[in-house]
């Protein structure tokens, strides 16, 4: 009989690294500090009709696979039938043996359908009932599926400009796991359209109860809605930094830049520049009074390919890893909010693997003991860099550079509530390159020194570093 390809030492490779999982890491509970889970669906205890739906409906990840195998648009993003997407992405698998995609699809069946089969043509049909018939289930409900992931921390990631009504029921409801909204301020601080950004002055006008008529105002009202963020349970915020710059300004030079907006008068890249370093420094000052983590997310080279982008939109799995300079105006960025003792907690995730060490470097350069262990963090392995390589790569720069013992951990960064399974998959590779070193006799095999360094990685470094 052929054996699981999911089994119990799966990515264990030493008798270190399966002691370490099975006694240490595997029973740990969750805090899965990002995600891209809708409060909403949660609130509303939503359930998926089928896997399709589970799988491929938004998941961008899946869609850049089945073009790499030659599928159709019909059959990935367009009108065919939801098996027939599903029987196109089974026939896709055998062909994405080493992409991370191929392991975390198995470990889902695994864990929460209960079937060892593997995912290929012969199968497809086999596994759509399987998969549909367990889908109906009580238990396979959206708060049932988090719960039996043993999740006690979840973090959403929202608008500025969101009511946060469905976090606000969920903290009133019975619902054991935590949900938290987390503060994604992208629009608010990006100026690649000025016009785009216009109408969310409007909006934050509207919201806020107030015109805005200068960039004094315009920050008012960002600290408006970070005080009503806070009030609902956030803890952390978000930004996307496509590029990284900084280009100093003065409080007059800002105005006068805004006021260009509102009377749609175009700006120039320096001034996008300088109005866009100083939002930054606005909210970097705010996250640190409210006591927040700031997370920066670097390095997205978004929407290549225009002919795509026309038909299909953004976001739909066409952005790649800039290559840009990120290390000077980076540093410059941190340095502004540390000169003045108001830098925060901060998480720095990179897209391009060539910067892991380099912002391994950095993190070094501005701990401070005023807030917590690890204050500055190297954020776990992102996007393109999240299989098991990018995982064991962005490891090792921390344990190069910095202080692995202090690592916050995993996250899923995932729109499909099943990729919480992807903590036992990062947990996994963790135990597993801690477990070689300790037996190559690159560390000491002590087994209490062992077991500290993996359940703080894994669980009580995050719930110490973010204090929910």
């Amino acid at each position: 009989m052929t054996p699981s390809y999911i089994h119990d030492d799966f990515l264990l490779q030493t008798d270190t690294a399966k002691k370490l999982f099975h006694s240490y890491a595997k029973s740990l509970p969750i805090i899965d500090y990002h995600n891209h889970l809708d409060a909403k669906d949660i609130y509303l205890n939503s359930q998926f009709q089928t896997i399709s739906e589970a799988w491929l409906i938004q998941d961008h990840y899946v869609w850049r696979a089945m073009r790499s195998c030659g599928v159709d648009e019909h059959y990935i993003t367009g009108e065919a039938s939801e098996f027939e997407k599903f029987d196109h992405w089974c026939r896709c698998m055998p062909n994405l043996l080493g992409n991370p995609l191929y392991p975390w699809s198995h470990l889902e069946l695994k864990r929460y359908f209960e079937i060892d089969s593997l995912i290929e043509p012969q199968n497809t049909n086999m596994l759509w009932q399987s998969c549909n018939q367990k889908l109906s289930q009580q238990n396979f409900k959206m708060q049932s599926i988090i719960e039996r992931s043993n999740v006690e921390v979840l973090c959403t990631t929202d608008s500025p400009l969101s009511t946060l009504k469905y976090h606000k029921r969920l903290a009133e409801s019975d619902f054991k796991t935590k949900v938290l909204p987390t503060f994604r301020g992208d629009d608010i601080y990006q100026i690649e359209d000025s016009h785009k950004f216009k109408l969310i002055i409007e909006q934050l006008s509207d919201i806020c109860d107030g015109s805005i008529t200068c960039f004094s105002e315009y920050l008012n009202a960002l600290t408006q809605r970070i005080d009503y963020f806070h009030h609902h349970g956030c803890r952390l915020s978000d930004l996307g930094l496509k590029k990284v710059h900084f280009t100093s300004s003065t409080a007059i030079e800002c105005d006068t830049i805004f006021t260009k907006i509102l009377a749609d008068v175009s700006i120039n890249d320096v001034e996008k520049m300088q109005l866009e370093s100083a939002i930054f420094i606005h909210l970097g000052k705010t996250y640190h009074q409210y006591g927040w983590c700031m997370q920066l997310h670097i390095g997205v080279h978004t929407n290549v390919n225009t002919r795509r982008l026309k038909t299909l939109g953004a976001g739909s799995g066409f952005s790649v890893m800039h290559d840009g300079q990120i290390i000077e105006p980076l540093c410059q960025l941190l340095d502004q909010l540390d000169q003045d003792r108001m830098l925060s907690k901060t998480i720095l995730y990179c897209l391009n693997p060539k910067d892991f060490d380099s912002l391994a470097c950095i993190i070094g350069a501005f701990q401070d003991s005023d807030s917590a262990s690890g204050k500055i963090q190297l954020g776990p392995a992102w996007w393109f860099n999240d299989h098991k390589r990018g995982m064991e790569k962005q490891l090792e720069s921390i344990a190069n550079l910095g202080a692995l013992g202090c690592f916050v951990g995993m996250l899923t960064d995932s729109r499909n509530v099943f990729s919480l399974s992807r903590h036992e998959y990062f947990r996994r590779v963790l135990c597993n390159l801690i477990g070689r070193w300790a037996e190559q006799g690159e560390i000491p095999n002590n087994p209490a020194l062992l077991k500290t360094i993996v359940e703080n990685i894994c669980y009580y470094n995050a719930r110490q570093y973010f204090n929910f």
